[in-house]
């Protein structure tokens, strides 16, 4: 366990980093939950620590499993950092933030088509919303929308070319997949198999259902703010990187079935060609 301690330490200071991001690069006075920031923070810094200090599973999928929760992370940084560029408002803007704000908003204007995600997210603002505010969510959904797909195509890449997770070893399902219980239910691959299909269709379908799903919740029990800069950063990077999360596990959760399949049927064929053997 005493190995364990610095990277344990380091993934909850990293944890903590991309809650802080928001607070670090707004200007004075444009983030105004500092503390609620600082416990989430903390939260999450003292969840993450007690998960990778531990010998046994938890919570954390692929834990053993590099660099599956590596390509989440460098995912969901960017894009928060990103999305917080393109929401700074200062007199004199960095390169980083003009450049941010620019390729937003080139990309916020290519993918808002009628029914297109960006379009539905962007219909969630309240009407007497101004033109700039309309310009802010739409660039930052551009950019969260594209940094999910790259994403999700770096990973394939990453399964494809170098075999994850065979790569990384003896893949152990017990660890990387401490939620799934292979001794219930029927056939593992079978429940491998329906819940890549689940975690792929969910996925796919979240960045058009969560902006409806936001917006009765706006009606029916209070409104969902996209007004204030951290707001519209941590709500659009749940609305891109969620269903991307879920989408990327229903292809590791896809591939993980296949081993088990080829492990099968090569212990099939040893089996079937070592009988003869003895027989003779």
């Amino acid at each position: 366990m005493i190995d364990r301690i610095p990277g344990a330490i380091v993934r909850a200071l990293l944890a903590m980093l991309v809650l802080a991001v928001p607070s670090l690069m707004l200007p004075r006075g444009m983030g105004d939950s500092d503390q609620v920031v600082a416990f989430l923070g903390f939260f999450a810094g003292a969840l993450i620590f007690v998960e990778y200090l531990a010998v046994y599973p938890g919570l954390i999928e692929f834990r053993d499993a590099p660099p599956y929760n590596r390509i989440r992370y460098v995912t969901l940084l960017l894009t928060v950092t990103i999305l917080t560029a393109i929401c700074v408002k200062t007199a004199h803007p960095s390169p980083f933030v003009l450049l941010a704000q620019s390729v937003g908003d080139v990309l916020g204007r290519v993918v808002d088509v009628p029914y297109s995600p960006v379009r539905l997210l962007t219909l969630m603002l309240p009407r007497d919303a101004v033109p700039e505010q309309i310009a802010v969510v739409r660039a930052a959904a551009g950019m969260a929308y594209l940094i999910s797909l790259v994403m999700l195509g770096f990973f394939v890449v990453v399964l494809k070319l170098f075999g994850w997770p065979s790569s990384n070893g003896v893949f152990n399902v017990w660890v990387n997949l401490p939620t799934f219980d292979p001794t219930v239910g029927g056939d593992v691959v079978e429940r491998l198999e329906r819940d890549a299909r689940m975690n792929l269709s969910v996925g796919f379908l979240l960045p058009f259902v969560l902006p409806a799903i936001m917006k009765v919740a706006a009606d029916v029990v209070a409104p969902v703010g996209l007004t204030s800069p951290e707001s519209i950063i941590w709500v659009v990077t749940a609305w891109a990187f969620v269903p991307a999360s879920l989408f990327m596990r229903g292809i590791a959760m896809g591939r993980i079935a296949d081993m088990i399949r080829d492990s099968r049927r090569r212990a099939r064929e040893m089996e079937d060609s070592f009988l003869p053997a003895l027989s003779h």
